[in-house]
């Protein structure tokens, strides 16, 4: 058990490690990140606190769409998500800007936060433990309206865009990017984190491989 949850929050630190950089490459930031972002522009408190509030409502909400019980496991990384995403946007990267570097230095920046938010959600999906709710909403809105997982996940990817953008969230280039690359991404990682994670602990891995 030490061992998941190590690797659980590994790869949490290295996901909102990415997020970070991202955010602060000022290209644009997911558009998740971005409404949480634009929400924290509005009214205040940090953009780990809104990730909190808004993961806990998306409980309720993936519970009505698949008509089943809230899944109150999910609050297990909605708290320790929203406390390290603050760490490094409030402690780590609260003074840096960089919007006025060079356009090579922003996009080497948002490379690179895309790059370690693969890496992260590549390590931290290994353990099998709750996922956030954000993670879990697209699936329920496919069950719901009968639609195909990347018609569901494109729907609420759009949703949440068009709020952001609407909030003044940092919707750019940027999300785009990770629309487009993110997935690809993870899946780099994951087919090399994924023999790794067993190597390690033989006694862990399912008797059918599934890559």
């Amino acid at each position: 058990m030490f061992y998941r949850i190590t690797v659980y929050l590994l790869g949490m630190l290295i996901n909102f490690f990415g997020v970070a950089l991202v955010i602060h490459a000022s290209l644009g930031a997911g558009f998740w990140t971005s409404f949480f972002i634009g929400i924290s522009d509005l009214f205040g408190m940090t953009v780990g606190f809104w990730y909190g509030v808004f993961q806990f409502l998306i409980i309720f909400l993936n519970a009505r769409l698949m008509r089943q019980a809230p899944e109150y496991k999910a609050l297990i990384p909605v708290i320790l998500e929203s406390f390290i995403l603050d760490f490094w946007l409030e402690i780590v990267f609260a003074s840096v800007n960089l919007t006025a570097a060079p356009l090579a230095v922003k996009a080497m920046v948002l490379v690179g936060g895309m790059l370690a938010i693969g890496l992260g959600v590549a390590i931290y999906i290994l353990p099998q433990f709750p996922r956030a709710p954000v993670d879990q909403l697209f699936l329920a809105v496919s069950a719901r309206f009968k639609l195909s997982l990347r018609v569901g996940q494109t729907l609420v990817a759009v949703t949440v865009a068009s709020i952001a953008m609407m909030i003044g969230g940092p919707v750019g280039i940027g999300t785009g990017v990770l629309v487009i690359g993110l997935g690809p991404v993870i899946q780099f990682w994951y087919t090399r984190a994924y023999p790794t994670y067993y190597m390690l602990k033989p006694e862990l891995a399912p008797q059918e491989e599934f890559l």
